[in-house]
């Protein structure tokens, strides 16, 4: 039977220490320009309606260096659920390739791909979740600190599809997550009830970002108008104005407390230049880790 990975939360606790444990091996790999190719020979189609940097080159490089070969389709080249159906599309490049990546806007898109595709399907992005970010990102923490045990991560911003993604992880990861959002622009509330069932974090909403950050390890933050949101654009920058990561947020946080962005910045909005800059940013470290824990789970679903 075929393995997807569509959310965190379908995986236990043991099988994301796997994926963490492939990936620095591949990392390794890879630094030392040794071949390591575990899909020779395999293809990858790259499903894209909303574009990306990160997500296409991490991916197709990615593919690369496995030894596969990676395919994009732009948002024009299927016009996927106008031009054609989700299950037509997934049934015919089934045919064709060996797994199917997609970004895309809607999550019930994904789900109506993995379920009529033969092949593995991973989630590069929905508007609900965006899982292989939060591996990376915890890739990443991994790396700096030797390990995951008690963190605590501050999530700064929109209760969006990367806020959804780390309360997934906190279902499936021991950690004390704060997440600093103003009112109205709360997470996934499904999401979040489910994550609190498993009782396995500490998740707690707060509306003053200086109370979420103490004691942080971590501080996360991601941009306050996402891709299909430019219309609420300004309203946002109103209602997100307390809630900038710059050096005095910075201050409250644990003294060596990593800083985490998913990228692209919007600098002076969301996070000042001087936070992106400083030492305790990672945000280049984590955006190279994409390469890397994707490598792993096209491994483990395609190998």
């Amino acid at each position: 039977m075929k393995k997807d990975f569509i959310a965190i939360s379908e995986l236990s606790k043991d099988e994301i220490f796997e994926l963490f444990a492939r990936a620095i091996e591949l990392k390794e790999k890879t630094k030392r320009h040794e071949a390591h190719p575990l899909l020779l020979g395999k293809t990858l189609a790259m499903i894209f309606q909303k574009p990306s940097a990160r997500t296409r080159i991490s991916f197709e490089v990615g593919m690369y260096q496995l030894g596969g070969y990676a395919l994009y389709l732009a948002p024009t080249d299927i016009s996927m659920g106008k031009r054609e159906s989700i299950a037509d599309v997934a049934r015919t490049i089934s045919r064709y390739c060996d797994g199917i990546m997609a970004r895309v806007f809607g999550h019930e898109q994904i789900l109506e791909l993995a379920k009529h595709a033969t092949v593995p399907v991973v989630n590069g992005l929905t508007d609900l979740l965006h899982p292989c970010q939060v591996m990376g990102d915890m890739l990443t923490i991994l790396e700096h600190r030797g390990n995951l045990e008690a963190i605590t991560v501050a999530f700064i911003g929109d209760g969006n599809n990367l806020a959804n993604s780390w309360i997934n992880m906190a279902a499936r990861v021991p950690m004390t997550l704060h997440l600093a959002i103003p009112e109205g622009y709360d997470p996934n509330p499904e999401i979040l009830k489910s994550a609190l069932k498993s009782r396995t974090s500490s998740i707690r909403i707060f509306r003053n970002p200086i109370e979420a950050v103490k004691n942080a390890d971590v501080i996360y933050t991601d941009v306050w108008a996402s891709m299909g949101q430019e219309a609420e654009a300004e309203k946002r920058r109103i209602d997100f104005r307390n809630f900038q990561v710059n050096d005095e947020l910075v201050g409250h946080a644990n003294s060596q407390c990593l800083v985490m962005h998913c990228l692209p910045a919007h600098r002076g909005e969301e996070i000042t230049d001087s936070v992106i800059e400083g030492s305790n940013s990672v945000v280049f470290d984590e955006a190279e880790n994409r390469l890397h824990i994707q490598k792993a789970i096209l491994a483990k679903l395609m190998a």
